[in-house]
């Protein structure tokens, strides 16, 4: 069996019980069911802070821990599936599920129900909190520190399962924003975590990584590209904004940028990137209105 090692938690010395019969190992633990605390936290390939950051987690998200060693906790993102070591204190254990979702590109939490208040964040859209209580404008969620309550204006959080948007509008907002490889929000993202980030912005699920993503929704033809459909190249993915303009995370601008896809091919491909090695489209992309 050929399992994907970023989505399996398994190890020379220990692997999940959910894998049981599955994998060897010689021993099989339990996962413990926390959720990350911290506004992001980085998910690396090491338990050491100068280890490569392969991903993160933000506010609220779950994460199933098997190990602990030096102060890091390794298990599993639920989430996406991604599986790495994160920072212990950056974890609590798992309470009572998220009621909101974040849908501002970046909200704050507020020491009371005023915006004068001291903060805590900023948290990143798609970030999970639970409300206990609301207060006009606000509303009162679970301190993610365990240390009472906090207050968000209510117009940065929907209900899980409501208040989604078309996956390219949800793009467009992180123009600018820094890239950052395994970042995942308006802080620093890379080119998977920006159409991770707006799938999950649209309601719909979707793993972590380009490769992974390229096997998303359905294959097209390059002449018939509209928005919300996805282009790849060799470890990359860009999203269409309409037939002709593209919007990535890319290490050339050093941030989410909008540029003619024609541009974009010629320089990927001078760069020794090759040419696109698929075309797909999501379930659900948006139309372009031109094209009616």
């Amino acid at each position: 069996m050929n399992l994907d090692p970023r989505l399996t938690p398994v190890r020379a010395d220990l692997a999940s019980q959910a894998l049981e019969g599955l994998v060897r190992a010689p021993r099989f633990i339990a996962p413990r069911a926390h959720q990350a605390i911290a506004p992001r936290a980085a998910l690396r390939l090491g338990p050491d802070r100068t280890a490569e950051q392969a991903s993160q987690l933000l506010l609220g998200e779950r994460f199933d821990v098997l190990d602990l060693q030096d102060g890091f906790a390794w298990g599993q993102a639920m989430r996406d599936g991604y599986v790495g070591w994160v920072e212990a204190e950056a974890l609590a254990p798992a309470g009572d599920p998220p009621t909101h979702r974040v849908t501002a590109l970046a909200a704050f939490l507020f020491a009371t129900p005023s915006i004068k208040a001291p903060v805590l964040g900023p948290v990143g859209l798609n970030a999970l909190v639970r409300a206990v209580g609301e207060d006009g404008e606000f509303l009162a969620v679970a301190r993610p520190d365990g240390g009472g309550e906090a207050w968000v204006p209510r117009r940065h959080l929907a209900g899980v399962g409501e208040g989604f948007v078309a996956p390219a509008d949800a793009a467009e907002r992180f123009v600018g924003t820094p890239y950052l490889w395994g970042g995942r929000d308006s802080l620093g993202l890379d080119c998977s975590g920006l159409v991770q980030q707006a799938l999950f912005a649209a309601g719909l699920a979707c793993p972590r990584d380009s490769d992974q993503q390229a096997r998303l929704g359905a294959a097209l033809d390059a002449d018939d590209l509209r928005r919300g459909d996805l282009v790849f190249w060799r470890g990359h993915v860009g999203m269409m904004l309409d037939s002709e303009r593209l919007i990535h995370a890319n290490a050339f601008h050093m941030a989410v940028a909008v540029e003619p896809l024609a541009e974009a091919r010629a320089r990927i491909a001078a760069r020794g990137g090759g040419d696109p090695t698929a075309w797909r489209r999501p379930l659900f992309a948006e139309r372009d209105p031109s094209a009616d």
